[in-house]
């Protein structure tokens, strides 16, 4: 298989948590990539960034608790920062992997905007937990402050913001540039950074995009030949986590259409990935999805795991 241009999906999984662990998994994470381009793909990445933008979250809010003249950062900017702290962890260790291996394929990773509607019902209704836990009267002053807050029994309260639906990848031009140059790109990292059009200007919003729903809507932009999602699990499954789980090896889109209806996907989880599938392949409907896991991909691709989806 050769030239086959695919977006990738990373999870949590493929990234660790603290510091120490994102370094030591992108690591693997860029051998099963390297894996992918040895076989001949060509790959824009994006990944999840849930842990990283909080533990970033958490840095700036106690800087500015401890030294007030240090505002505390916008949660567009901690996405920012989370963007490129974690971009250069898996740009600087494909990179090195594809060296051993003999290849010089470019690898760049490119800060990338996010369009959302400011009235978006997520705004309206958030549910990601950001951020440290608080006591009463913090959660009360963010509360004035016009944020939102949620009490965590036992633990305390914290912070939860939007996850509205993207509208338009801002960059979207300089990264098919970068693609049609020949690089391996890493963009719209953890949803891309979301941002609300005022006129001419770009303002950044207290929010985050799901990772799902941009690789989705990445690739559809792009019109690439594949969407690969890489989660924690080798196959989606049928009765998931039951006595008649049953691994589903291939399905279109009416076929996902009706497990969705039936219930068989985990909202928070493989249901976000389904919908990235559909999004795909309705815009391309020579296209293909596949989900499986990081440890798998290399059997996937020969065929002896994953969950394959197609449009008819």
């Amino acid at each position: 298989m050769e030239n086959v241009k695919a977006v990738v999906s990373l999870g949590h999984e493929a990234l660790g948590i603290t510091t120490n662990e994102q370094m030591n998994a992108t690591k693997v994470t860029a051998k099963a990539l390297a894996d992918l381009i040895e076989a001949g793909y060509q790959l824009v990445i994006t990944h999840s960034n849930g842990p990283q933008v909080s533990m970033i979250h958490k840095a700036m809010t106690e800087l500015h608790r401890m030294y007030i003249d240090y505002t505390a950062a916008p949660m567009c900017v901690c996405n920012a920062m989370s963007q490129g702290y974690v971009g250069y962890d898996i740009q600087n260790s494909l990179k090195t992997e594809l060296t051993s291996r003999g290849i010089s394929t470019p690898v760049s990773t490119l800060l990338t905007q996010v369009t959302v509607d400011p009235y978006d019902e997520a705004f309206y209704a958030p549910t990601k937990a950001i951020g440290r836990n608080m006591s009463k009267e913090d959660a009360d002053n963010e509360v004035k402050k016009g944020n939102f807050v949620k009490e965590e029994p036992g633990k305390g309260y914290r912070r939860i913001i939007a996850a509205p639906k993207p509208i338009d990848i801002v960059e979207i031009d300089a990264i098919r540039a970068l693609v049609d140059a020949g690089q391996e790109v890493i963009a719209c990292g953890g949803g891309g950074i979301p941002v609300i059009e005022q006129g001419h200007v770009l303002k950044g919003a207290s929010a985050v995009i799901e990772k799902d729903a941009i690789a989705g809507k990445l690739a559809a932009d792009l019109g690439v030949d594949r969407l690969i999602i890489l989660t924690s699990v080798p196959y989606v499954y049928k009765n998931f986590e039951t006595p008649e789980e049953e691994p589903i090896q291939k399905m279109n889109v009416a076929q996902a259409k009706e497990y969705i209806e039936a219930g068989e996907f985990g909202e928070v989880d493989m249901l976000p990935k389904i919908e990235a599938a559909i999004e795909f392949l309705q815009s391309n409907h020579n296209g293909s999805v596949l989900i499986t896991s990081l440890s798998t991909v290399s059997d996937a691709l020969k065929g002896k795991a994953g969950t394959f989806i197609t449009f008819e």
